[in-house]
């Protein structure tokens, strides 16, 4: 199965620091938004949308590439983030907007997964930031656990 893995790193690269490690158990391609077009998608049957966190939500590019795909048809995706705080699905839940958005683009949403990462954003940068060192390789093994249930054990089904 041809795996495709679209993200945005911004400040500290810590969202693309887990794409890779990612990448390299799902031998995806990487691409960050600016570099893929609807076109790209056509050769790839699984899909991966990470991001870091910012005001609660994925970032405002990989939301925009999003809004601007066609509806598309047998497509598998996963969904991966970095955020300063903790993900918590019934309280704090980053990713609710960007499933809701893929579902409406027709993917099949196989797994979520989200990281903390440093953070100097806002207030943080005033003590030095949050979660200094993370991602950190604790991080990492996570991640490639992850990518490896989702080629294991999610994509042979």
């Amino acid at each position: 199965m041809k795996t495709l893995i679209i993200y945005t790193s911004i400040h500290h690269k810590n969202t693309e620091k887990i794409a890779k490690k990612m990448a390299n158990i799902l031998e995806a391609k990487l691409l960050t938004p600016d570099e893929a077009d609807t076109n790209t998608f056509k050769e790839y049957d699984l899909i991966g949308f990470g991001s870091g966190i910012y005001h609660r939500k994925f970032h405002e590019n990989l939301l925009n590439f999003i809004d601007g795909l066609p509806v598309l048809k047998n497509k598998k995706a996963f969904i991966f983030s970095t955020s300063g705080g903790l993900w918590l699905p019934c309280v704090n839940d980053f990713n609710r907007k960007i499933k809701e958005k893929l579902t409406e683009k027709g993917f099949d949403i196989l797994g979520e997964f989200s990281y903390r990462g440093f953070n100097t954003y806002g207030p943080f940068r005033y003590i030095g930031g949050i979660n200094k060192g993370r991602p950190y390789e604790k991080d990492f093994k996570k991640a490639e656990k992850f990518a490896k249930y989702l080629k294991d054990v999610v994509l042979k089904k």
